[in-house]
């Protein structure tokens, strides 16, 4: 579904705090990814998933207390209750994320074979690794390759980063790499993102533009972006100086 932009993320080894806890298994998808998502229904991407009390969903609910005591200590989530989702169609209703609506609702126009049930889960369910970070100059490239006017949020990232002295793809470097983020958040970029059609949508429309994925496919071997594992908890903000160490 959307994600939203936010000013600041808690970065944990299980992932970015409030992020992906929610997925609906489908009895019709591949058994290794068994989840609907916008390659069986495009609109997806047009819902919108807000927390019910979003003050407890940005950061970890004894992130001051812990940090009192020691900067080692790992603070815990918020309970299942506060993290409760509820999730606007694009038709305007509101209905809970565990509501069977939602559930009729996003089977309109998917084959038969998709029976759903929600899934939720104690860390961020993510495709590899718990932090996607993608580059502005990487999305400008592509705008390029294309020939269209690609928006970041194509790609879902948790992270865009503005490297500015260089040019596109340029994060590739990271691979095999530590950076800091911020005054103490650190990841290890492991390894490039491979892409599938996710990136055709347009955040807004979920029309197909394949001339994005073509371009990602033909020029830069299907992949754009990195994932990074996480080696030091915190928070990072927007416009943090990224350093690599």
């Amino acid at each position: 579904m959307r994600g939203e932009e936010l000013d600041e993320l808690f970065v944990s080894y299980a992932g970015v705090y409030g992020d992906r806890l929610f997925a609906f298994h489908s009895t019709g998808a591949h058994k290794g990814f068994p989840f609907l998502t916008g390659r069986e229904q495009r609109h997806m991407i047009q819902y919108r998933p807000r927390f019910r009390n979003p003050e407890k969903a940005a950061r970890p609910i004894n992130f001051d207390d812990a940090l009192k005591l020691s900067p080692n200590i790992n603070p815990v989530s918020a309970s299942a209750d506060d993290l409760m989702v509820d999730v606007e169609t694009p038709d305007g209703n509101i209905m809970p994320i565990d509501s069977p609506r939602l559930i009729d609702h996003l089977l309109q126009g998917v084959e038969e074979k998709h029976k759903l049930r929600l899934h939720r889960s104690e860390k961020a369910m993510t495709d590899c690794s718990p932090l996607s970070i993608i580059s502005l100059q990487t999305v400008e490239k592509l705008s390029e390759e294309s020939g269209l006017s690609v928006d970041k949020r194509r790609f879902r990232a948790n992270v865009y980063l503005d490297l500015h002295a260089l040019g596109g793809f340029a994060e590739n470097d990271f691979v095999g790499k530590s950076f800091r983020i911020g005054s103490k958040a650190i990841a290890r970029a492991v390894n490039r993102d491979g892409r599938c059609m996710m990136i055709m949508l347009d955040p807004d429309t979920a029309e197909k533009s394949p001339a994005v994925l073509k371009a990602v496919a033909q020029e830069h071997e299907g992949m754009a972006g990195i994932y990074a594992a996480i080696l030091v908890e915190g928070i990072i903000r927007k416009g943090d100086p990224v350093e690599l160490i």
